[in-house]
């Protein structure tokens, strides 16, 4: 479910989400997906999409702060 095959797999998103959203860890799930560049599955709650745009706006905040 985290990993859907064909990566629009509403259903298994929806569940994978439902999870995040009430795990302890999904800021700390987050960070690590956008320092490694996780292209693939749902990492703290987000999809890849989703982890493309925050992840532009991720490195032009650590550009900035630098």
């Amino acid at each position: 479910m985290f990993f859907p095959r064909d990566g629009t797999d509403e259903t298994s998103t929806g569940r994978a989400r439902a999870i995040c959203a009430s795990c302890p860890v999904t800021a700390d799930c987050l960070e690590y997906a956008l320092e490694t560049n996780q292209r693939a599955g749902i990492w703290g709650g987000t999809t890849e999409d989703e982890r493309k745009s925050l992840r532009r706006k991720w490195l032009a905040a650590r550009r900035r702060a630098s």
